[in-house]
C-alpha cells in the first residue's frame, strides 16, 4: 500500500521549532510502524514533518518516495528519502501528482499547503486519516467536521481522526485488510 504523508515543513513563520519537536517521537514512531508493515511512504520529501516521518522509515529498512517541487538546484530531498522525485512542479501541483499516487493520507499539523492536500485527496477519493493533536490544519479539520467523515455531500473520501500512531495502523487494517 502507498501512503502518503502531509503535514508541517519547518517554516519558523507557521510552526515554531518547539512545536515541531514536540511532534518528532510520534512522526518517527509512524514512520518506522509503517514501514515495518510494508508500506511505501509518499511525502512531499522536504524537511519538518516529512523529514521525521522519513527518519522513522528509514531507521526501520522502509522506502520513503520524496515528490518534491521545482528540481534538484531549487530544493533538496531531506537526507532520509530513499527515492526523490523532482516534478518540476510548483507546491500545489506536486502535492496533486502525489494524491494521485497513493491509497490513503495522512495528515500531521500543517499550514495552508495541507488544507490544500486534505482537499486534494477528498477530491480525488482519497480516504484521509487526520491525526489529531498535532495542531494546524488537521486539528481544523477535525473539528470543523464533528461527527461527519465527508466534507460534502458527495461523499467522494472517508475522513477518519486517530489520536495516535496505533489507532492510525487500526484504521488502515479496517481500511485495507
Amino acid at each position: 500500500m502507498r501512503v502518503g504523508i502531509i503535514g508541517f515543513s519547518s517554516d519558523p513563520r507557521v510552526v515554531s521549532r518547539d512545536e515541531l519537536e514536540n511532534l518528532r517521537e510520534r512522526c518517527e514512531k509512524l514512520g518506522e510502524k509503517l514501514a515495518k508493515k510494508g508500506y511505501v511512504i509518499f511525502n512531499g520529501g522536504r524537511d519538518g514533518i516529512m523529514e521525521m516521518v522519513s527518519r522513522g522509515v528509514e531507521r526501520a529498512g522502509g522506502i520513503s518516495v520524496g515528490i518534491l517541487p521545482f528540481d534538484e538546484e531549487s530544493v533538496k530531498a531531506n537526507p532520509h528519502i530513499s527515492v526523490p522525485i523532482y516534478t518540476g512542479l510548483d507546491y500545489q501541483m506536486r502535492s496533486l501528482l502525489m494524491m494521485k499516487n497513493v491509497d490513503v493520507v495522512i495528515s500531521i499539523g500543517g499550514a495552508v499547503g495541507t488544507a490544500i492536500e486534505i482537499f486534494s485527496a477528498y477530491a480525488n477519493g482519497v480516504p484521509i486519516i487526520l491525526f489529531t493533536g498535532t495542531g494546524g490544519w488537521t486539528d481544523k479539520m477535525a473539528e470543523c467536521l464533528g461527527e461527519d467523515r465527508y466534507i460534502d455531500g458527495r461523499k467522494l473520501a472517508p475522513i477518519f481522526k486517530a489520536n495516535d500512531v496505533d489507532e492510525i495502523l487500526k484504521i488502515l487494517e479496517e481500511l485495507f485488510g
